[in-house]
């Protein structure tokens, strides 16, 4: 413990910090990179379309934040942005953000596409997790990784079956990690958003009528009990508060940042209508 609480007062002393962010090219993604960069911290965003990290070239935190383009469940593309991490900073964390939302029915589809469909979600985190814990392993260092899981890991969507079997995966993966590294002082937790206003939400009501837009925003409010969605920052502030020393002692779990979705447990999604409005 006394290493431990070592470690983090060192770091507290000025020395500026490094992390890696998946999908760090729009929506949540962004919001943590931005986030964490504050004012001396290095963020590395992997993000598959070039287009998203535009937003790079002009951030003024300049070579502070620095853009990876490829897939996150690419190993090669992984280790060189824990590379660009660990020449930057301090490597202390990890966030595994990126999420692509393509689903079916199990009846509707083979058992292949099922399984490739749940691994387009769940191996960027496996692969992600173990180049992070490896790096810290190798260095010493007493690092945080966050998961992002799903609402819909607890309250199930249907035709969302391999969205919702990759973030239940997931979930089990983040609590698997805390118990066989907590020891070396690495964290791995998780969080569950329910609905984000982010640009594939915005895209989503863009596609509807009127009448649908302003029906769907109606139902979204009476089913947070705080009576919006969420905005991608709100986001990003749990998951820079789980990187973060304040939660050094937060290891292994799944918190809800839903805005008290969960909690009133009400069920939109046995609509149709609102299928491809819900993941983050």
């Amino acid at each position: 413990m006394e290493n431990q609480q070592t470690s983090m007062n060192q770091l507290g002393t000025g020395m500026s910090r490094s992390y890696v962010v998946t999908g760090g090219g729009r929506g949540i993604g962004r919001a943590v990179a931005e986030r964490l960069l504050g004012e001396a911290n290095s963020v590395v965003a992997i993000e598959r379309d070039p287009d998203a990290l535009t937003w790079v070239d002009k951030h003024p935190a300049g070579p502070r934040v620095i853009a990876v383009v490829g897939d996150a469940s690419d190993e090669n593309v992984v280790e060189r942005a824990a590379d660009l991490a660990q020449a930057a900073g301090s490597f202390t964390g990890w966030v595994n953000n990126a999420a692509v939302f393509r689903d079916t029915s199990l009846h509707s589809a083979s058992a292949h596409t099922i399984l490739d469909l749940i691994s387009i979600n769940l191996s960027p985190v496996i692969v992600g997790c173990r180049t992070a814990i490896r790096r810290f392993l190798a260095g010493g260092t007493h690092g945080a990784i966050v998961n992002l899981s799903s609402h819909q890991a607890r309250q199930a969507v249907p035709g969302c079956t391999p969205y919702v079997t990759a973030k239940a995966a997931i979930e089990g993966l983040t609590r698997a990690l805390a118990v066989e590294y907590g020891l070396h002082g690495i964290r791995v937790n998780a969080i569950a958003p329910g609905s984000v206003e982010t640009e594939r939400y915005k895209e989503f009501l863009r596609q509807k009528e009127p009448e649908a837009v302003a029906r769907i925003e109606q139902q979204m409010r009476l089913f947070h009990p705080l009576g919006r969605v969420a905005c991608s920052q709100e986001i990003a502030a749990a998951i820079v508060y789980l990187l973060s020393d304040d939660a050094s002692f937060i290891n292994g779990a799944t918190v809800p940042v839903d805005g008290g979705r969960s909690v009133l447990a009400l069920d939109p999604e046995s609509s149709q209508a609102f299928i491809g409005a819900q993941a983050h």
